[in-house]
């Protein structure tokens, strides 16, 4: 093939749309939201003037860092007046495959859901900092020229985060791999059973549950502390709503080992679980029903 028959170079938003998703989901913690800011972003970068972009990846990160800046705000006040607690939108996949170094430069560093939801205490500014610098490892230059901000106040806004994140997460999160599974896999079985005994063995006594119905599917409105009530809360839903028609697996929740159930004969996910493993026990839950939460993720293939 000459370079004359060469097919066009991709158009750099195409090339980065990738990147781009995962840096407005990991700053929204929303894929709705995240959809609208690239929707917005292609539609300014259709209207940039190219010749003077050098740098079209940082320029579009730019783009799409204030647009979400922008939406934060908004966000933050429509999550206040939310029904019950607001848990970020679960990232489901089922294949356990390493990323690639590609995967990685686009998706940046895997971000729990636990995470997600403690980002949601930091400022919009903060926010950015964090994601940007800690996930995507983007410069501090860049930050600050997407921010409206000098190099060292980018600087101090990811430290100030990076502190917040710290003192805001409870024990677990990067537990190995194989401990997290087993603990998920104890959680379930315990669950299957509905052996409360068991059940409270796997969990932390301190443990937390979070859940998001959204007030559209019922779900305890605040968290749920303590391994007796987790325990009892959980093997009463179970025997509530838990038919022969409705099955569970695992699956990987923004990249860390959870379950998934759903509806056999329509084949809908009723639910994501996430959970956050220290020293084999679970130390919170995050059980995401939401049913507008849930759309876009489709069940296993078999039971």
């Amino acid at each position: 093939m000459t370079d004359d028959q060469a097919p066009p170079a991709p158009d750099a938003f195409e090339a980065n749309r990738r990147y781009l998703g995962s840096v407005a989901y990991r700053l929204l913690g929303s894929f709705t939201d995240a959809e609208d800011v690239l929707q917005d972003a292609w539609l300014r970068w259709q209207a940039a003037d190219r010749s003077a972009v050098t740098d079209p990846r940082a320029f579009l990160t730019t783009v799409v860092t204030r647009l979400c800046y922008d939406q934060l705000g908004s966000a933050r006040a429509r999550r206040e007046a939310y029904y019950g607690e607001w848990l970020p939108e679960p990232a489901v996949t089922y294949a356990d495959v390493p990323d690639t170094p590609a995967e990685l430069a686009e998706r940046g560093e895997s971000v729990s859901l636990a995470l997600l939801a403690v980002l949601e205490q930091l400022s919009p500014a903060e926010r950015a900092a964090f994601v940007l610098h800690d996930v995507f490892a983007v410069g501090f230059e860049e930050i600050g020229s997407s921010l409206d901000r000098s190099p060292d106040a980018a600087r101090q806004l990811a430290s100030r985060a990076r502190r917040r994140v710290k003192d805001g997460r409870r024990p677990g999160g990067g537990t190995d791999r194989a401990e997290h599974r087993q603990a998920v896999e104890a959680f379930a079985a315990a669950t299957t059973r509905g052996d409360i005994l068991a059940l409270m063995e796997v969990l932390d006594p301190d443990v937390v549950w979070h859940s998001d119905g959204g007030g559209i599917v019922r779900a305890a409105v605040r968290p749920i502390h303590g391994a007796d009530r987790v325990a009892r809360t959980v093997t009463g839903l179970i025997a509530k709503w838990f038919t022969p028609d409705i099955a569970t697996g695992p699956a990987l929740v923004n990249g860390e080992p959870g379950l998934v159930w759903y509806d056999l004969p329509t084949g809908t996910v009723g639910g994501v679980l996430a959970f956050t493993v220290a020293d084999g026990r679970i130390t919170e839950a995050y059980v995401v029903v939401n049913p507008e939460k849930l759309g876009r993720i489709s069940p296993v293939t078999a039971p």
